[in-house]
């Protein structure tokens, strides 16, 4: 009866489920309407039509495969979100920090953080929009509304003190590579600074000082966008190795991520070596070596997420696997 299929829907929504009801009847409407979906058929009575939040044009079994493709854009997004945080927040707040709590020369300019943000990471992060399912999506229970958001605790882990950590100390260290080895001026040296960083510091004039801290912050850009591939390359695969699970092999092809690394290349070098670019933005050449020396760097990311994942598969009720996202 209506009661009754009314009734069961308010009893499994008093216990924190979200029901979604199917029904082409007149009987059908009053679940339809209690439900927090309600779906019906088109081929329907127009009083459960009117009752439903969704109308099926096909058949009810398409509702399986709606199921799927909503599991996956959710875990789709998920990837983007671990992947957009390490550069587009944690990275980018650390060079603030350093400049103004311990006077270090400004490692990355704002211009370059809205690059990264806005261009670089950009089509990256819509590639992965375009992964397909690691491992059958329908065997997974129920999501728990209440408990399992879109961005956890785990995914801010993964983000910051993992793949974030990483990032940023090899894009500062970068930067204080380049002005050991191009200026002569040690670490220790750029520390609590502060106005110090002028006319006289190590013999330098204003502008040569002035222009070693615009080389130096598009190094740590490159090496923030190159580290980036081995982020997403990461990323890709919540569980699965990259062996396993490549951009490249049939299975979870994916030739948009290649080429949105190639444009993400495209743009770093568009950035750092137009003079026109550089003459409005204070952006300069980066020397052909702090283009090589992140490559390996960004692999190397790639091999402790691939540590992690190993760590997972082998103990998957480990401490790691425990806040693994």
């Amino acid at each position: 009866t209506p009661e009754q299929k009314l009734r069961i829907v308010n009893e499994f929504r008093k216990r924190d489920n979200v029901v979604a009801v199917t029904g082409d009847g007149v009987n059908d409407a009053p679940a339809l309407r209690a439900a927090d979906v309600g779906v019906a058929i088109v081929t329907g009575s127009d009083v459960a039509i009117e009752a439903a939040d969704l109308v099926l044009l096909d058949r009810f079994d398409s509702i399986i495969e709606a199921i799927r493709l909503g599991r996956l854009v959710f875990q789709n997004l998920q990837k983007v979100i671990a992947y957009l945080l390490p550069a587009g927040s944690w990275s980018e707040i650390w060079p603030v920090i350093l400049n103004v709590f311990f006077g270090v020369p400004l490692p990355l300019s704002s211009f370059l953080m809205i690059i990264v943000c806005v261009f670089t990471d950009l089509f990256l992060s819509l590639s992965l929009i375009m992964e397909k399912e690691e491992f059958d999506l329908l065997s997974l229970p129920p999501r728990n509304h209440k408990r399992d958001h879109l961005i956890t605790i785990k995914i801010y882990i993964q983000a910051y003190l993992f793949t974030g950590f990483m990032e940023t100390c090899t894009a500062h260290a970068m930067f204080f590579l380049y002005y050991w080895k191009k200026a002569g001026i040690p670490i220790r040296q750029l520390f609590f600074l502060f106005e110090g960083y002028s006319e006289g510091f190590h013999g330098y004039t204003q502008d040569e000082l002035t222009q070693f801290n615009y080389t130096g912050q598009c190094v740590y850009f490159v090496t923030l966008v190159i580290l980036q591939w081995g982020n997403i390359l990461a990323v890709r695969n919540r569980r699965l190795s990259i062996l396993q699970a490549d951009p490249v092999t049939k299975k979870r092809r994916n030739p948009w991520l290649l080429l949105s690394m190639v444009i993400s290349a495209a743009i770093a070098v568009f950035v750092t070596e137009v003079p026109g670019i550089q003459n409005l933005f204070g952006t300069a050449s980066v020397p052909i070596e702090f283009w090589a020396i992140p490559l390996p760097l960004a692999l190397g990311i790639l091999c402790m997420d691939e540590i992690r994942k190993l760590t997972i598969r082998l103990f998957p009720i480990g401490p790691i696997a425990q806040i693994a996202w």
